[in-house]
C-alpha cells in the first residue's frame, strides 16, 4: 500500500504541509516502521524548479566540515562545546543578519558523488520523549545523494535492532510526486542570489510551493523558504540567502536563552508562527551557536512541545549501515 499517495487523494485540497507540522505524524509513522512496516519520508519536498534544475525534510547540515565529498570515509558531527551568547532584546532579523554573515565567512563544501549516503541519526522531539522516551525515540536513516534509495535501521517492539530495510526509490526528476533528492535540493540552494530581497524575488517567480488561499505574501515566502531550510547538504552561502529572505518577513522571534534539544544540545531557537489557516502554535527552528547551522526542527505550543526532531549525528558514508 502506497500511503503517500492515499493520503495525497484523501486531502487533495488541503493546505500543503511543512515539516512541523507534520512532525508528530511523522513520529507515528517512525514507531510503526520500527516494528517492521515500510518507511516512508513524511517530511515533503515540494516541487522546485531553478534555472533548468529540478528541486525542491529530518536533519540538516551542522558543521563547516561536514557533509563533503570525497575518500568515502564520511564526516560525523560532535556536537560542539556551547558557547556564551547573549539573546536577550535581539530581533529574529538582527540574529538572521549576523548568522548569514557568519556563513558567508565559511569556505564552500563540496558536495558528496551521486553513490555516496547521508547517513542521520535524530532524536525525536516529542511528549512521548519528554515523559521519558520509547525505544525508537532515537532513530536512524540513510538517503543516497542521488535519491536512487533509502535505508532505515529496523528495530522490534523493544526498540532493538532486527537489519537494515533498504527501499528503492526514484526521487528525481519528479519520478516520486513532489519528492526530490539530496543533489536535485543543493543544486537549487547553489544557485540562489546572495541578497534577502533577490532571493525572495527568485522564490516568488518559481513558485515552487501553491501558494494558500488566502494568505499574505510573507506567509506563502515563509513556505518557500521553510522547505529549502530542510535540505539535508547545505552550502553555507545557500543557507545564508535564505537567512536573508527570512530575516525580511515578519512575525519571527528569537528565544532569549538557550534551549535544549532532545539530543542534549544548547540551542538558539527560532520562531515563526504557522503559516497554514488555522493553524496555532509555532515552527521552531534549533540553530547550532557556533556554526549557525540548523540542527533541528519542532512545533511547540506554549511551553508545549508537540513534535520534531533534533540532529544526533550524522555523516557521508558508503553503504547503508555505516554510520562514519
Amino acid at each position: 500500500m502506497d500511503e503517500m499517495t492515499k493520503v495525497r487523494e484523501l486531502r487533495v485540497n488541503a493546505p500543503l504541509p511543512d515539516r512541523a507540522r507534520l512532525a508528530p505524524g511523522r513520529a507515528r509513522l517512525v514507531a510503526a516502521a520500527r516494528a517492521g512496516e515500510r518507511r516512508r519520508a513524511v517530511w515533503r519536498r515540494r516541487e522546485f524548479v531553478i534555472v533548468g534544475v529540478v528541486a525542491a525534510v529530518t536533519a540538516v547540515a551542522v558543521t563547516v566540515s561536514l557533509l563533503v565529498g570525497g575518500g568515502g570515509t564520511g564526516r560525523r558531527v560532535q556536537p560542539a562545546v556551547t558557547p556564551s551568547v547573549s539573546l536577550e532584546g535581539v530581533s529574529a532579523a538582527e540574529f538572521l543578519e549576523q548568522a548569514a554573515d557568519v556563513l558567508e565567512a565559511q569556505p564552500d563544501i563540496t558536495p558528496p558523488t551521486a553513490q555516496k549516503w547521508i547517513y542521520t541519526k535524530q532524536a525525536d522531539e516529542s511528549p512521548d520523549k519528554q515523559k521519558g522516551g520509547l525505544p525508537w525515540a532515537e532513530h536512524e536513516q540513510w538517503i543516497r545523494y542521488d535519491g536512487s534509495a533509502m535505508a532505515f535501521q529496523q528495530l522490534d517492539a523493544k526498540g532493538r535492532p532486527l537489519k537494515i530495510h533498504v527501499q528503492p526509490m526514484h526521487l528525481e526528476n519528479g519520478g516520486e510526486g513532489d519528492d526530490r533528492s539530496e543533489r536535485e535540493m543543493y543544486r537549487v540552494l547553489a544557485a540562489l542570489p546572495a541578497g534577502g530581497e533577490a532571493t525572495l524575488k527568485v522564490l516568488r517567480e518559481k513558485n515552487a510551493i501553491a501558494d494558500i488561499n488566502g494568505a499574505s505574501q510573507a506567509q506563502n515566502d515563509y513556505q518557500e523558504i521553510a522547505v529549502l531550510m530542510a535540505a539535508d547538504v547545505m552550502p553555507p552561502r545557500g543557507l545564508a540567502s535564505l537567512y536573508r529572505a527570512l530575516a525580511a518577513l515578519p512575525g519571527g522571534k528569537v528565544v532569549d536563552h538557550l534551549v535544549k534539544t532532545a539530543s542534549g544540545r544548547q540551542v538558539i531557537a527560532l520562531d515563526f508562527p504557522r503559516q497554514e489557516k488555522g493553524g496555532s502554535g509555532r515552527n521552531q527552528w534549533l540553530i547550532d551557536p557556533q556554526t549557525y547551522r540548523i540542527v533541528g526542527e519542532r512545533l511547540v505550543e506554549g511551553n508545549k512541545i508537540l513534535g520534531g526532531g533534533s540532529l544526533v549525528a550524522t555523516a557521508v558514508v558508503d553503504k547503508p549501515g555505516d554510520r562514519g
